[in-house]
């Protein structure tokens, strides 16, 4: 099982997410990018790496959602 994301991770990254979709893809660093320049690299780096992580978990659920 994995770590339970606070409340926070989950509206930050859901935000993030809606706005940016297609930028998004299955790879954790080239998401870790999307957040920095989304956010314009205003959060610490725990942060960003958990909500990048999320993101991850949360596009690789749409693309098998889709088949």
């Amino acid at each position: 099982m994995g770590r339970i994301k606070t409340k926070l991770i989950k509206a930050l990254t859901n935000t993030a997410y809606d706005q940016h979709k297609e930028d998004f893809t299955v790879d954790f660093k080239d998401n870790k990018e999307v957040i920095n320049k989304t956010t314009g690299g205003d959060i610490s780096k725990k942060l960003r790496n958990t909500i990048a992580g999320y993101a991850t978990r949360m596009k690789k659920r749409d693309i098998k959602n889709q088949l």
